[in-house]
């Protein structure tokens, strides 16, 4: 059964016959749970000392938990650039595709790295758990300039930025994705014609 979320469609993994796909140990207590899934790159450019790549600052929703008023310094979020894959899309087009909307840069692909899979809660809506596979490619730039996207991706992108690769596993926010550039790098350090 797909549901609509504002753009997004989701499937449900759960059927009558066969259980929801879930990383908890009581998968009763979970209920039905929607399937995502998802493309991304990990974008990279010879630079002086080394590679570059390309990272994503997200939007940051409210915290509804936050007091009002007060102003917390927080570290920057980064992330690597990925979304949704549109029907009828590969993924490898799905990462392309991503790349240039959430960071302005076109890119071309050299080899898929990894899939990686989670378990989050919706923060809008329902606040529905949702199982998210995401496929990452490693991409090479091509042309472009780094955060030249469109307004209406300022809703989800606050800024793109090149950062050192060698400084990424350590900077991005989510341990998959810092995986995922770890991967990239040994890549890199294997395959010198790239």
């Amino acid at each position: 059964m797909a549901r609509q979320w504002g753009n997004v469609t989701s499937r449900e993994v759960t059927s009558p016959s066969s259980p929801a796909v879930t990383n908890c140990r009581d998968p009763d207590n979970l209920g039905r749970m929607v399937r995502e899934i998802s493309a991304g790159g990990v974008v990279v450019r010879p630079a002086a000392g080394g590679w570059e790549m390309a990272a994503i600052e997200p939007q940051k929703e409210p915290s509804a938990s936050a007091p009002r008023g007060k102003k917390k310094s927080q570290k920057v979020l980064l992330a690597l650039p990925k979304g949704l894959v549109d029907p009828g899309e590969k993924p490898e087009q799905t990462a392309i595709r991503e790349v240039r909307e959430e960071t302005g840069i076109t890119a071309t692909a050299i080899t898929k790295l990894a899939d990686i899979k989670y378990v989050y809660v919706r923060s809008w809506g329902d606040r529905e758990r949702v199982f998210k596979i995401v496929s990452f490619y490693l991409l090479r730039y091509q042309s472009g300039q780094i955060d030249d996207i469109k307004p209406e991706m300022r809703i989800e992108v606050k800024q793109a930025r090149w950062i050192p690769l060698e400084e990424a596993a350590r900077r991005l926010a989510y341990r998959g994705e810092r995986d995922v550039v770890v991967r990239a790098q040994e890549y890199l350090k294997s395959h010198l014609e790239v």
